[in-house]
């Protein structure tokens, strides 16, 4: 440590930055992406495009439920789960999903039907793929690790976030004055405007995310009061607190209740319930339970208001209110606020943009502290170190808004019916990412290429996207398909922004590498 309070806590905001900014921004674009994870999804299966909602959305899911059911009676009336998903605000499409039998340490697998709402016609060729799941997924299980690694890892870089942020406060000495200072051209002066701008401006929604990100995990980090308490540690407090367990099938072929017994009962209860999912344990068994999921609207509950019938008896075996105990609406809430549960399409595009700043204010810090070493040895070759940083920071931050477009681009150039088609589309973001990260090894000052060749692809996507589905910013226009058209004109903001920074960017002579490199500035 150093010898003041403040050169302490400044060694501390760097180094507790720089180790894991890298995996930082992976967990940011990821999250931010995720906020989106619907409209992704809708985006992902041009097959439902043309899908649209009942005039009485409400008024009609009760014959949405009962087909539903139909359709996974004729269709799997031997699986072990059904589900039934409803279309809502946000999500233009019914579907009927059952579990296929699960093959040895592997999980089970769901077989999706699609369903247009408004006239319950389904679709049978729909191409695979995770859409927005994937990102959602990504920025806590980082996917190809193992799930309990991945996310001891990912609260690790959270605590740290959270150090970095305390001591970034605590060192910001012009904290007002510099929210209103951005001076370009000024190298790394700059890069500390950038920091500091994109810091500030959303400090309350990144002190908010990663702390609500480690209060989801934190029956993992600390399971020991838990486990003091109930004999079965996790599993006996989710069952108590949270009514979590599941039955297991009794093995004995019963006729289950019609279903309109139970959405009568439903509708006695919650005379107005928007429902948005039923799920069906065990269907066709003595132990088959149904319990339909209540949407809580703008309520800050990331657990939604349901109801659990006796599938053979048409009992009801649970009620889950949204009135909690303090400590319980407290969890809950911080819950709903880190997934953003309650956010209407203004609260949503809020978050989207603090977490791009968010991916600002990590990148902008790396790529400073690259700088200032720089400077200070301007007439020396870089360590190993440094070298390592620069090709990090280029492979990272120019290499995963590459990889998003190649899994955007994979989802329409990739044949319909090929095999495992949903993970070669998440194949193609790794390998992108991969190949930028090699690049950087050996380039790591192309950073004017790199954003020439994404702003290039963004536009790409757009011209890709109305080729393969016939959809032109006029059509979705017309058509009044704003999801559609929202993500175009993302597509091509984006690519202007990373156009003018290829613009802007100037080129260095970089003696030691014995060529010309490409900085941007």
């Amino acid at each position: 440590m150093k010898d003041t309070f403040f050169r302490s806590m400044t060694w501390l905001h760097t180094w507790v930055g720089l180790l894991v900014c890298w995996l930082l921004f992976l967990i940011f674009i990821a999250g931010t992406l995720a906020f989106f994870r619907w409209e992704l999804n809708f985006w992902a299966k041009p097959e439902i495009h043309h899908f649209e909602q009942p005039q009485q959305r409400v008024a009609a899911q009760q014959a949405q439920i009962i087909q539903g059911f139909a359709y996974l009676q004729q269709q799997a009336p031997k699986s072990e789960r059904w589900n039934i998903s409803l279309a809502d605000e946000r999500k233009d499409w019914l579907t009927y999903s059952y579990q296929e039998p699960r093959e040895p340490g592997k999980r089970a697998p769901w077989q999706d039907y699609y369903v247009n709402p408004k006239t319950l016609e389904g679709v049978d060729t729909v191409r695979e793929s995770k859409g927005g799941h994937f990102f959602y997924r990504l920025h806590f299980d980082l996917h190809y690790l193992d799930v309990r690694t991945a996310r001891w890892l990912v609260c690790f870089a959270s605590l740290f976030m959270l150090i970095a942020l305390i001591t970034g406060v605590v060192i910001h000495k012009r904290i007002f004055k510099d929210l209103f200072s951005l001076r370009t051209n000024k190298g790394v002066r700059s890069w500390l405007d950038s920091h500091n701008l994109s810091s500030v401006l959303a400090l309350p929604f990144h002190i908010m995310i990663t702390y609500t990100g480690l209060i989801t995990l934190i029956f993992m980090l600390f399971p020991y009061p838990t486990m003091t308490a109930y004999d079965d540690g996790l599993r006996g407090f989710y069952a108590d607190v949270f009514n979590f367990q599941r039955t297991e099938p009794a093995n004995e072929p019963t006729a289950m209740v019609g279903v309109n017994t139970l959405l009568d009962q439903l509708y006695t209860k919650w005379p107005d319930a928007d429902i948005r999912q039923v799920r069906i344990d065990h269907p066709n068994d003595r132990s088959a339970s149904v319990r339909f999921i209540i949407d809580s609207g703008k309520a800050i509950v990331d657990r939604p208001p349901s109801i659990t019938f006796n599938a053979t008896t048409g009992e009801v075996i649970d009620i889950n209110e949204v009135d909690r105990s303090v400590s319980e609406a407290i969890y809950d809430g911080m819950i709903a606020l880190h997934a953003a549960r309650m956010a209407q399409p203004v609260l949503r595009w809020l978050y989207v943009l603090c977490g791009l700043a968010g991916c600002i204010m990590i990148a902008s810090g790396a790529i400073m502290w690259a700088k200032r070493l720089h400077q200070r040895n301007k007439k020396q070759r870089p360590a190993i170190g440094l070298h390592t940083v620069d090709s990090l920071n280029l492979g990272t931050f120019m290499g995963l808004p590459l990889a998003t477009l190649a899994f955007f681009y994979a989802n329409r150039l990739l044949p319909m019916h090929v095999s495992e088609r949903a993970d070669k589309e998440i194949l193609a973001f790794f390998l992108t990412w991969a190949a930028v990260q090699a690049w950087a090894v050996f380039k790591p000052y192309s950073w004017r290429l790199l954003n020439a060749i994404i702003a290039g692809a963004c536009i790409g996507l757009v011209a890709i996207n109305s080729m393969t589905t016939q959809g032109s910013l006029l059509h979705f226009i017309d058509s009044k398909q704003w999801t559609l058209l929202g993500f175009d004109l993302v597509c091509l903001f984006a690519a202007t922004c990373f156009a003018y920074a290829a613009y802007r960017g100037n080129r260095k002579q970089r003696t030691w590498l014995g060529s010309l490199e490409e900085l941007s500035v």
